[in-house]
């Protein structure tokens, strides 16, 4: 255990009480953090650089345990792994007791089990977990000590993270800015005879020189719908969208931006046109205290009205540490999950991703898809650039 744990004053970096009354609504007296998400979030921003980007480590698997209880942050416990005990000497986790003593998700729960023990003096406390992202062998050993008191608190950290400070909102707009920097740079550079493939190196390339931690690229070139990166190669006039993911300090800027190698038709302005007139008109209502299915309530009969209805398709969903993460705009978007903000009013600090796209039959697949944050009197965008068509090797329009 850390000796300088009884020294400390704690100063949790998030809304404690936003959170106490989280956990009590949902019945719960301890919670175990062990999403890398969540954690980053209760820490302030500490993310394992050793394992960012795997988890997998000889026969188990890495598992940080944020333990805190309700209403009590001086009692609140950090597990991690050995190899962040050089973290824990610059001080970069808050918590008063910080354990880095661990090699395996069995080992760690076991250890998150004696700080409870001890924290709780001995009563028969509720344990909130994250039943998504608690590993079978740690919640076979959670459970057989606490039985039935097991109660998931993934909807209860959802909901402390749907509002976003200032710092994270800076952080969403900068991601936002980078990845379409990234995309602007990799249509400027593409060429006939290129492959896929090619654009999708570049683009990590680019992502990764601004900063940005590169996560996927789904693109489509010509007359395809296939959004995977492949061999196939460019020709003069096909159609490009790429859509990719890129994260800043955990942060993610998902947007979608077109080009093409060439020069538009008359035809591609007016469908991209079609796509820039509904993702505008569904900001339209954005503002804090408007209901969350306001947004779709615009969007939606924009395409039943359009000729190009049949491959036509509108999504507004939340944006933050997590695609599709708070406020949950609909209950009929392609990722499944209740529309539970749909009837409950927009707070400023939110953020919301718009996206149209339209699979049309002999143009190719086009989709924009924006990055909004909600403000009290309306809406800001993120990433604002590049939304015309982008000539290959051109400075985009």
């Amino acid at each position: 255990m850390d000796s300088s744990a009884a020294t400390r004053s704690p100063s949790p970096p998030f809304d404690a009480a936003r959170l106490d009354r989280l956990l009590e609504q949902a019945g719960i007296d301890v919670l175990l953090v062990t999403s890398k998400h969540n954690v980053q979030y209760l820490l302030g921003g500490h993310r394992s650089f050793f394992f960012d980007y795997m988890d997998a480590l000889a026969q188990s698997r890495y598992l940080p345990v944020l333990i805190y209880p309700k209403g009590r942050p001086n009692d609140a416990v950090y597990i991690g792994a050995v190899l962040e005990v050089w973290e824990k000497q610059l001080g970069r986790i808050w918590t008063p007791t910080v354990e880095t003593a661990t090699w395996g998700s069995t080992d760690a729960m076991k250890l998150a089990l004696e700080h409870v023990k001890r924290i709780s003096g001995g009563s028969s406390w509720s344990v909130g977990i994250e039943a998504p992202f608690l590993p079978f062998d740690a919640a076979r050993v959670l459970q057989s000590a606490v039985g039935d008191r097991i109660v998931d608190a993934t909807f209860a950290l959802e909901r402390l993270r749907l509002v976003k400070t200032r710092k994270e909102l800076d952080l969403l707009r900068q991601s936002s800015d980078l990845v379409v920097e990234s995309m602007g740079a990799v249509f400027d550079f593409c060429a006939p005879g290129m492959t896929k493939n090619d654009l999708v190196h570049r683009l990590r390339q680019e992502e990764v020189s601004r900063g940005l931690t590169f996560e996927y690229c789904l693109i489509t070139a010509g007359t395809s719908h296939n959004r995977a990166p492949s061999d196939e190669k460019l020709k003069h006039g096909d159609v490009l969208s790429i859509d990719s993911g890129g994260n800043y300090h955990g942060y993610i800027g998902d947007l979608c931006r077109m080009g093409i190698v060439g020069e538009p038709d008359s035809e591609l302005e007016d469908l991209l046109g079609t796509l820039e007139e509904i993702q505008m008109a569904a900001r339209a209502p954005i503002k804090a205290g408007a209901l969350g299915r306001e947004i779709h309530a615009v969007g939606e009969p924009m395409v039943e009205r359009s000729p190009h209805k049949p491959y036509l398709e509108f999504l507004a969903h939340g944006m933050g540490l997590v695609s599709h993460e708070g406020p949950r705009l609909t209950s009929r978007g392609v990722v499944p999950y209740e529309g539970y903000d749909a009837d409950r009013p927009l707070e400023a600090g939110m953020v919301i991703s718009i996206e149209t796209t339209m699979k049309h039959p002999t143009r190719g697949y086009l989709k924009l898809e924006d990055t909004v944050a909600v403000t009290p009197d309306g809406w800001e965008g993120f990433g604002d650039s590049r939304r015309g068509w982008n000539s290959a090797g051109g400075a985009g329009r």
